[in-house]
């Protein structure tokens, strides 16, 4: 993993890590890669400093260069994430207390609420892409959700 300091056109300095170097032109040149303060994806590696080891005898000299703990928790990214993570559990626990858990017959069942076939509730489960291309083609209203891990599992 690497952290590159980034910097949008509007000149908004934050921080992300990425698998390596080339995973983050990758991402970039896809415009994966916005700014979390304006959401501009003209992104670009802003200067850095490296961090230095040095040999045991200078590192006992000279303390390592890296990000301060403050900086990186009062990051807006960082906050910014944490309250969507907040919202995403929310929501989960929403959903499981008050929608029918119907598993992988998700589609099934989907259908047959559209379809007048069973009783109109809200249900939620899983399904395929191409499950979820045909209900569309269908008409069947749906909406897929990011699903966080459950913290019991």
């Amino acid at each position: 993993m690497i952290l590159f300091d980034l910097q949008c056109a509007k000149k908004h300095v934050f921080e992300s890590w990425f698998k390596d170097s080339a995973a983050y032109e990758r991402q970039a040149k896809r415009g994966l890669v916005t700014c979390p303060y304006c959401g501009s994806a003209k992104v670009e590696k802003a200067l850095m400093a490296p961090r230095l080891a040095g040999t045991k005898k200078s590192r006992k000299k000279t303390p390592e260069i890296s990000a301060s703990p403050v900086a990186v928790a009062a990051n807006p990214a960082t906050e910014k994430a944490a309250e969507l993570h907040r919202q995403l559990a929310q929501l989960r626990q929403h959903i499981e207390t008050n929608f029918d858990a119907v598993g992988d017959k998700f589609a099934e069942e989907a259908r047959k609420i559209h379809y007048g076939e069973a009783e109109q509730r809200n249900i939620y489960g899983r399904t395929t892409a191409e499950e979820a291309q045909e209900l569309a083609e269908e008409g069947v209203e749906f909406a897929p959700v990011p699903w966080l891990p459950d913290k019991n599992a």
